[in-house]
């Protein structure tokens, strides 16, 4: 890996307090100290580690002062990178913290990649692989239990449950070596395919408990695509203002308003919804209805839940009973909306459509229902509650596919062991599981996919 030091702003663009403007390398220090200047004459590299100053950076060229700041100096192998580095605390602003940055650079910084203090990070062994992707997952969280699980990833939980299962197939796999390359051995417990048919189911056992979790996980980092659907003026704007408690779609007694599809992301009992606010499905003349209306048609098919709002106070309409024939085979919530005004809808026709669906009664213009049907929402999809403190939880797809695949080789293996093959035919699916696992953490990993994962990251992270 590059052993030069590289620096990066840190913190958002934009006005602000404070900006920071962060260094990490070999010379960060050094580089730190040909700009600035503390009013004692102190130079950074006399200063212990984990301490801050207050100085000024000026211009080596010209010797202007260039900002007030404050800075840190950290020092390996304690640091985030297990490197030497340096913070330094600007004014916020997009001129003064660009100066600042553009001062380190001229001194000898490099400009950083994207996610490259992390992936440092990982290639100098503070953390492993599952554990930097979850750094991008605390960031990107929007729920409060997204962001425990990605805590709980970050602190290593996962990693040591992976560890724990390749350190047991590493086992069998060592005997399995010595039992076929010392067979005159007779101290050495021979490896049968009774034993070996134990550990496998262990490892089986294992990895179907973390595959169950990762639904909810993939929700909690991901968020549920959760589309509202329904005929024109039936309460589809009402609805998404009511669950962004926030006026962001127009409300009118007009058919038709809503023209375009408008997503926002709201927190519903822990759980993140991507909620889409769609055009009225219905045969229009209006070109630009009728273009809403096809993209309306288009995130339905990519939805994970759909929330299909019904007018209490008329009767079913033929384009009700379509809404419900797009919607056969996903999950659907079904919206009763308008009980403040008089019931003309034949609720057990309802019943019979939404074909044992939950079916939630609301007055958005009264603020009823709301309650009962987060609560609906939370139930369907993680029975009312979530254990965001459980170390189980895989949210990250690459890991919940490379857990599918070992689960397939170690199914292999089973088989292998039920069918009589030999032992060290029944090997090569235990070490294709082996690795497969070491793939999460970055055990055993390809370099272009190393860089692939850390080039999502932000700058400066």
């Amino acid at each position: 890996m590059d052993i030069d030091t590289i620096a990066a702003i840190s913190t958002p663009l934009g006005e602000g307090a404070i900006a920071i403007v962060r260094l990490s390398g070999p010379d960060a220090v050094s580089i730190a100290d040909r700009v600035f200047h503390s009013p004692n004459g102190k130079k950074l590299a006399d200063v212990p580690t984990h301490t801050i100053h207050y100085g000024q950076l000026h211009d080596p060229q010209t010797g202007n002062v260039v900002e007030e700041v404050m800075v840190s100096v950290m020092r390996a192998p304690k640091t985030f990178t297990r490197e030497d580095v340096v913070e330094i605390n600007c004014h916020g602003g997009l001129v003064s913290v660009n100066r600042v940055l553009q001062l380190v650079l001229n001194s000898g910084a490099r400009m950083a990649e994207p996610g490259e203090f992390t992936k440092r990070a990982f290639l100098n062994g503070r953390i492993d692989l599952s554990q930097a992707e979850a750094v991008m997952d605390l960031i990107r969280a929007k729920t409060d239990k997204a962001m425990n699980v990605a805590l709980n990833q970050i602190e290593g939980r996962l990693s040591k449950l992976i560890r724990k299962l390749r350190q047991e197939i590493l086992e069998v796999l060592a005997h399995v070596e010595v039992n076929i390359d010392y067979p005159e051995y007779d101290d050495v417990e021979e490896m049968t395919h009774e034993l070996l048919l134990k550990k496998s189911l262990y490892v089986k056992q294992e990895i179907e408990k973390l595959l169950r979790t990762s639904q909810q996980g993939k929700i909690l980092r991901e968020g549920l695509s959760t589309v509202i659907i329904g005929r024109p003026n039936v309460g589809k704007s009402s609805l998404l203002n009511a669950l962004v408690h926030e006026n962001k779609a127009i409300v009118t007694n007009i058919p038709g308003t809503t023209r375009d599809v408008i997503e926002e992301y709201v927190n519903v009992r822990g759980v993140p919804l991507r909620l889409v606010d769609t055009a009225g499905i219905r045969e229009t003349e209006d070109i630009v209805e009728r273009i809403g209306v096809e993209r309306s048609r288009q995130v339905l098919k990519e939805a994970d839940l759909i929330l299909l709002v019904l007018n209490y106070s008329e009767e079913l309409t033929p384009e009700d009973e379509k809404l419900f024939e797009a919607a056969k085979g996903m999950d659907v919530i079904v919206i009763v909306n308008k009980t403040d005004l008089p019931q003309k809808i034949d609720m057990e026709r309802v019943q019979k459509l939404a074909n044992n669906h939950k079916i939630v009664t609301t007055s958005l213009l009264e603020e009823q229902g709301i309650d009962e049907l987060e609560e609906a929402i939370a139930s369907l999809f993680f029975e009312g509650s979530i254990e965001s403190q459980d170390a189980t939880y895989v949210s990250n797809s690459r890991h919940i596919a490379l857990l599918n695949q070992a689960l397939n080789a170690i199914n292999d293996a089973i088989a292998g062991v039920e069918a009589s093959m030999p032992v060290d035919m029944v090997q090569i699916d235990l070490t294709r599981t082996w690795e497969l696992l070491g793939e999460i953490i970055g055990d055993s990993v390809h370099e272009s996919l190393i860089n692939q994962l850390f080039s999502q990251f932000c700058l400066g992270k």
